[in-house]
């Protein structure tokens, strides 16, 4: 989406009166703003929020292919926009049954991204560890298909979003950070041996 796309895509009337919008730059602000001609209100255009959650069984990773545009056709971990009545931690839980099904209990973050505008929608997305997925993986409408990858086997190069690369990065790297000092730790547990 370039900068014109975006000003195509600007709402045109106020949400509280109908009034029309015009874009100004008004004393109080450090850039111009949409304010309703009418009321006077400032429309303020802000990132969508996502929640989304990676999910491990096994040693495998969770991935499924999008139904839906943008992208439609490449992978992703279970993802969608946070609702107004939901907190990202219940955005995050309800989209993972949504999309495949499976009921899972929340681990710890794994970060939050963002995305500006104009080159698409601005979001900003919340990313958590899934833990103990119970059910069988049961295919929502908004997904084509949903498969366990091998860690070795992510399809890198049909990833959805820059933020879905960054996100399983950091998922991975952390993993691995993990893995390492349990190791270490049960290393220096291991009594030593004897004789020889």
């Amino acid at each position: 989406m370039t900068s014109a796309d975006l000003s195509l895509s600007l709402p045109r009337f106020c949400p509280n009166c109908g009034g029309h919008l015009s874009e100004r730059l008004l004393e109080t602000e450090d850039r111009p703003r949409l304010v309703c001609d009418q009321c006077q209100r400032i429309l303020y255009l802000n990132p969508k929020v996502v929640a989304g959650v990676i999910i491990e069984r096994g040693g495998r990773l969770l991935l499924l292919r999008r139904a839906i545009e943008p992208r439609y056709g490449t992978w992703t971990f279970p993802a969608g926009y946070m609702e107004i009545d939901e907190t990202a931690e219940q955005a995050a839980v309800r989209e993972v049954e949504e999309e495949v099904g499976l009921k899972v209990k929340l681990g710890p973050l794994v970060g939050v991204y963002s995305r500006p505008a104009p080159e698409a929608p601005g979001v900003l997305v919340v990313v958590f560890q899934g833990q103990r997925p119970r059910g069988r993986v049961k295919i929502g409408r908004e997904v084509m298909e949903a498969r366990w990858f091998a860690l070795d086997a992510i399809p890198w190069s049909e990833l959805s979003f820059p933020t879905t690369h960054w996100a399983l990065g950091d998922w991975l790297r952390a993993r691995q950070d993990t893995r390492r000092r349990k190791a270490q730790r049960a290393a220096r547990l291991r009594p030593p041996r004897r004789g020889g």
